[in-house]
């Protein structure tokens, strides 16, 4: 997400970097550029001409001009600036007793159902019994979706088949929710034209009978400054409390996201990421400030990893750390927890000073997920021996593995030369809170940043180094010392 944006901002930061000493006229140069990535990242225009102005009254002061750095200080004006610009925001849902109602709103294809589905499962992790409301009878398959969806994370659904009045279905659902002991109540609106009138009315209408404590405006970030004036529409007529954008990750500019604020001021309280039922994340803009400059989220990584991961098993590694044990297995599960968080990609993503990696190494979710799933095959292919204990892996064993796993068998080699120091960096984490211990893996994130996991790349053939005639005499040594050993026994 952000890409054309981070480009933009990087390019600019880099220019001044190169200036040497900095003048008010190459620093203007500068935020001209930064100017043209946030118009670029399609940023609202009045947006971008009151941030400008912020920024360049800060930047082109004395005190910035006389720094021994100062595109660092600038650096930190636009990152204050940005959060300024997205924030802040309330991300209770101010929850009251007996029953809380939401409502949901949005257009045509804004992902509003999904999003139902989402905050739903973002309520039963935090211990709320939600229920959901079919009041979409415009789209034939919603009401279905809506079930599916429900059924899949275990939440009740209200449905009404016969009925054409939605206020009525609402109602309804109000009532039976006070006897199925339901403490929050989601209401999924007909997608709609903010030009509708006629369905404009009838949002209207549910908001006056039913009053929902909270109405939210799903939108999807793609659409730019249309979801922008969207949002403004709907805010007129039904008073927003807050935004949902939804298909963040697909928006490689991220003008939504930073023009709604302002714009409406209406704060983004949600975000979709991703099309599982668990990629809904509370909107920060600090951390998105980071992520857009480069900073990384740490807290955000921590926090999906408590939510994702499997509690009893890293309660389990964890009195096997105590114990001093750490083996391949342990390694392959920790490959499959993290496979949870999303691509290495997404992942390095959050990890502060990675932000722009893919951009340097090419297409790294790709190399880096396959490299995943070569490790998890070169262990797959050990026995339980091998796996407590990869020092006994000799020549004969290192080729049956490397056949196992469709690997060369210089790749197992080095899954074992690196497991090692892999393990005792392991052990030292005994102990750790979460926290620790994923800044912990983010520093071994970095060390192996050029090389994901370690792995090498499986050499084509003719491209190898030639070994010179004394390691040739040395291997030859090897292979005989390693024939006399076999004979022996």
């Amino acid at each position: 997400m952000f890409e054309t944006l981070q480009d933009g901002l990087f390019s600019a930061i880099k220019t001044l970097r190169g200036k040497g000493k900095l003048t008010e006229a190459n620093m203007r140069d500068g935020l001209r550029l930064v100017q043209q990535s946030l118009l670029e990242a399609d940023v609202s225009f009045s947006v971008v001409r009151e941030f400008m102005d912020k920024i360049s009254e800060q930047a082109l002061g004395e005190r910035v001009m006389k720094l021994l750095d100062p595109t660092e200080q600038i650096v930190k004006i636009v990152h204050e600036e940005l959060i300024a610009l997205m924030g802040p925001v309330d991300h209770s849902l101010h929850l009251r007793k007996p029953l809380t109602t939401l409502m949901l709103c949005g257009l045509q294809g804004s992902g509003k159902t999904t999003t139902c589905g989402k905050l739903a499962k973002l309520l039963l992790q935090r211990k709320v019994k939600p229920m959901l409301v079919a009041a979409d009878l415009q789209r034939p398959a919603a009401i279905d979706q809506l079930e599916v969806l429900g059924g899949q994370i275990g939440v009740p659904v209200h449905v009404d088949r016969d009925s054409k009045d939605p206020v009525a279905v609402c109602q309804a659902a109000v009532q039976q929710a006070e006897t199925l002991d339901v403490d929050v109540l989601i209401l999924d609106t007909a997608g709609r034209l903010h030009i509708d009138d006629e369905l404009m009315q009838q949002l209207k209408t549910i908001e006056k009978k039913v009053m929902p404590d909270q109405v939210y405006f799903v939108v999807d970030s793609m659409t730019g400054q249309d979801a922008v004036n969207s949002a403004k529409a709907f805010n007129e007529a039904l008073e927003l409390d807050g935004v949902i954008l939804t298909k963040l990750d697909g928006d490689a500019r991220g003008g939504a996201a930073l023009s709604v604020k302002k714009v409406t001021g209406v704060p983004i309280k949600f975000i979709g990421t991703g099309e599982t039922l668990d990629g809904l994340e509370e909107f920060h803009p600090d951390r998105m400030a980071g992520r857009i400059l480069g900073m990384g989220d740490m807290l955000s990584l921590i926090e999906q990893a408590q939510q994702k991961f499997d509690q009893e098993e890293i309660k389990r590694q964890q009195e096997r750390l105590e114990k001093g044990e750490f083996t391949l297995d342990d390694f392959r599960t920790q490959l499959l927890q993290t496979k949870r968080l999303g691509s290495m990609g997404k992942l390095l993503s959050l990890i502060p000073g990675m932000g722009n990696i893919t951009k340097t190494l090419g297409d790294m979710n790709v190399d880096a997920d396959d490299q995943m799933r070569k490790l998890g095959g070169i262990i797959d292919s050990m026995t339980k021996s091998e796996r407590r204990n990869p020092k006994i892996v000799d020549h004969d064993r290192r080729e049956r593995i490397a056949k196992g796993a469709g690997v060369a068998p210089q790749q197992v080699s080095e899954l074992i030369r690196m497991f090692q120091p892999m393990a005792d960096m392991m052990k030292s984490m005994a102990g750790m809170g979460m926290r620790d211990r994923m800044k912990a893996m983010s520093t071994l994130t970095q060390s192996l940043q050029k090389n994901p996991m370690g792995m090498p790349a499986i050499p084509k053939k003719g491209t190898g180094k030639r070994l010179s005639n004394a390691e040739k005499a040395k291997a030859k040594k090897l292979r005989e010392k390693e024939l006399k050993k076999k004979r022996k026994k």
